[in-house]
This record gives structure tokens, sequence and C-alpha cells, in this order.
């Protein structure tokens, strides 16, 4: 068989002896009916009780996953090494165990029973209906399962396990794959909610095969600057409820508690106006964060500036200042320019440009903002203050904790009662109105 004509036998050498003869065609598919695991059944019959979640005793957790664990759900909770992902599932399962009548299991790959346990005095999660175990053979685990039968259990983690009839190292693609599929088969068969502590990879994605946050029914992302109390759980993925939900902790050493009003951690306390600071509310998930903006502008005699950022996006920052040069007639270029978040917050959403932009106007003439401002709105190239989304929420969290005046940008179709909002449409105007001008470079 050759693909195209030829003239001569590849075989026999012989000219003219090949003949054109169509391919057959594949037979049909056949299929059969088999077995079914549950007779179908109207919609309206269906029992929803079993799907229903039940509380983990952390508010900003349930806020994540829309109410608390599903019976036989499988959730992936991802994070950098150090975090926090072990001191917040001790204190969820400690939790569970103490309100629900099933019993709670920890099972640990990484650490011995007596680390776990250590941690667990400190924190003060000894509940009698709390069990551990250190095991990193997949089929130990599901007899620890069997003798205990939990009704929450969290491996801690799946990269640790390994399945004795699958080929490869812990952590490998083929054996990461088994022990997922093996543990969400054991789930969904005793209706047990099921956590996976995940690792990630350089990039902040989990490691391991990407069909891994397929099979899950929740995803969750546990991040937050190591050098900070605050953390944040966001949810990527959610059969359960909204993916776009944000819950706030804070890490301490005698564990972690959640943060119903995180706001106030992105705030300075002082008793009079600053130089160099604006405040602006941006929104992670669905909740509007209140974040404070710092800037330092001050003379050098290098041949090149320093642009130092933390906190804020640096390309970002970068362009908000060729900005303010060209079109608000500030000179910079003989400056050192700091930018800073507070509280260690991380603040990349184009709503803060105007507040990155006041902040240092306001420290390049060192005059303070007026108190009790909060600034909304994206800064374009042209000068230009664009419309953010989520509006009335930023105002109302504004007003809620004390702000009485607001620069947002034209449009705002529903007027805040509770805070004086004025339309700014352009930087320069801005910069006039509040006095934050100086002579540009000629």
């Amino acid at each position: 068989m050759v693909p195209r004509w030829v003239g001569r036998c590849p075989e026999c050498q012989t000219w003219g002896s090949i003949g054109e003869q169509a391919a057959r065609k594949p037979a049909a598919l056949r299929l059969a009916s088999g077995p079914v695991t549950a007779p179908a059944r109207p919609i309206g019959d269906v029992d929803v009780e079993a799907a229903r979640a039940h509380s983990t005793g952390v508010g900003e957790l349930d806020r994540v996953l829309g109410g608390g664990l599903v019976p036989g759900a499988v959730l992936l909770l991802a994070g950098e090494p150090g975090v926090g992902k072990s001191t917040l599932l001790l204190e969820v399962a400690n939790r569970y165990a103490a309100g629900q009548p099933r019993r709670a299991l920890i099972v640990s790959g990484e650490e011995s029973a007596a680390q776990v346990r250590l941690r667990a005095e400190r924190m003060g999660t000894l509940d009698r209906g709390l069990y551990l175990a250190a095991e990193t053979d997949l089929s130990a685990l599901i007899g620890h399962v069997e003798q205990i039968d939990p009704g929450l259990l969290i491996v801690d983690s799946v990269q640790t396990m390994a399945a004795a009839d699958v080929e490869g190292s812990p952590g490998g693609v083929s054996q990461v794959r088994s022990v997922a599929a093996s543990l969400i088969a054991l789930a969904k068969s005793r209706g047990m909610a099921t956590v996976l502590v995940g690792h990630v990879t350089k990039d902040g994605a989990v490691a391991g095969p990407r069909l891994l946050e397929h099979l899950v029914d929740v995803v969750l992302y546990f991040d937050g600057d190591r050098h900070s109390t605050l953390r944040l759980v966001r949810a990527t993925k959610n059969r359960f409820g909204a993916a776009d939900e944000v819950g706030c902790f804070e890490l301490h050493d005698d564990g972690i508690r959640g943060l119903a009003d995180p706001s106030g951690l992105f705030l300075s306390d002082r008793s009079r106006p600053v130089a160099g600071t604006c405040v602006a509310v941006t929104v992670e998930g669905r909740r509007p964060l209140l974040a404070e903006v710092q800037a330092l502008v001050a003379r050098t005699n290098l041949a090149m500036p320093r642009r130092a950022v933390s906190g804020l996006d640096s390309a970002r920052v970068a362009m908000i200042l060729a900005v303010l040069e060209r079109r608000g007639g500030l000179r910079l270029s003989t400056d050192d320019v700091f930018t800073a978040t507070v509280g260690g917050m991380r603040v990349v959403e184009p709503a803060a440009d105007l507040a990155v932009t006041l902040a240092v106007a306001s420290a390049a003439c060192d005059r303070p903002l007026p108190p009790g401002l909060v600034a909304l709105g994206e800064v374009g190239l042209a000068g230009e203050v664009r419309p953010v989304g989520g509006m009335a929420r930023r105002l109302g969290e504004a007003s809620r904790l004390g702000f009485t005046h607001a620069l947002v940008p034209p449009g705002i179709s529903q007027p805040q009662r509770e805070i004086r909002t004025r339309e700014v449409t352009n930087l320069a105007q801005v910069l006039t109105d509040l006095g934050l001008t100086r002579t540009a470079a000629p």
C-alpha cells in the first residue's frame, strides 16, 4: 500500500503493476447497553439534602466555598510553602470534628503525627474527634479511612502520596493522576468531604498534571506575603458556589483567624494628613477593600533615578509617572520615586491608578490631600480618567469607613448620599483643583 500513485512497484521493481484500490471504511461503532447504577428519576424527585453544604466553622472559608463543605466534594487547596495551608486546614478539621457528628482525619505525608500534634497544641485544636496519621502509601490511607469512617479527609499533600501498582516516583504525573482519581472515587462512594493540598510551581500554578484541576470540584489558592500576616483564599473553580469570592485571614503564632472586615489592615492611623498618601477602593472577588497608597519623591544625584515599587504593578507605576510628567506638568526625571501599599496588600487593578497618581503628585509637591478623600478611576496615556466597575460598592465601603469625599470618573449613574462625589475628566484638571502642580521640565 502506498499513499500516492507510483509507476514502479517499490518491491518487485515492475513498471505498471500498481493498481488503485479504495480504502475500506471502518465498521460502524456498535454500542451495547450496560447496567445502570441508579434508575433515572424526575428532577423534582431528586433528594438535594445529600448535596447540602455544612459549615466548616470558619466564616471566611464558608464565604469562598459558598456555604461550607458538601459531603462527597473534593477540594484542591494550593499555595506556596510556608504560607499557612496546614495551619488553616488544622483549624478547619478541628472545628468540623467539634461541630459535626462524624470524625475528621488528617493524613500527612510531609510531617510526622508528632509534628502535627505540636502545632495543634499551640493552636488549641485538640478535639477528640480529630484523628492524625502519617502515611505516604495510598493503600494505607484507604485503610485508615475504612477504619475511622471520617466525614472530612485532609491529605497533605497529594504530591507525597504514591500508589504501589503505578510506576513513577511520588509527585510524578502518573502517580498524581492515579492517587487523585482513587481519592475522588473514595470520597464520592463514602460521602466524605476531601481536601487535597497541592504544591505550586514558580509561576504560581498547581504542580502536576492539569487534569488534577479538572477532576476536583473546587480549586482554592491560598496566598499572601510571608512578611505580612494577611492571607487570602481565592476560588478559581467552584461547582457549588461563586468562583470570584475571596476570604481574608490573619496568620499568628497561635493559629489563624478570619477577618470579616479587613479594610482596617490597609489604612494607616494618623492624627493629621501626610503628603504622599491617597486611599483607593479595590475589589477582591466581590468584596470591596480600602487600600492606602504611599509615595515618596526625593531629589537624587544619580544619573539614573531610582524607581522602587512594593505591592503595585511596576509597569503600571512607570506608565503613571510618564503620564504625570507629560500630561500633569510634574518634573520627576531628576527624582527618586518610591511607591508602596500599606499592610502588604497587592493592588494591581486599574481602579487604583488615580490614587497612585495623586499620591505621587502629593509627595512631589509636599502637599497632603484633603482628609476623608478617596480616589477611584483608571488613568489613560492621554491623561483622561476612565470609569471602573463596581462603583456603587466601592463608594459604599468608603462611606462605611468614614470617608466623606470621592474623586470619581464621569458618568456615575447612582449618586451616593452618604459620600460626596466629584467627577474628574482628566489628570490636569484634578491636579490643578487640588493645587498639586509645579513647573515642568523644559
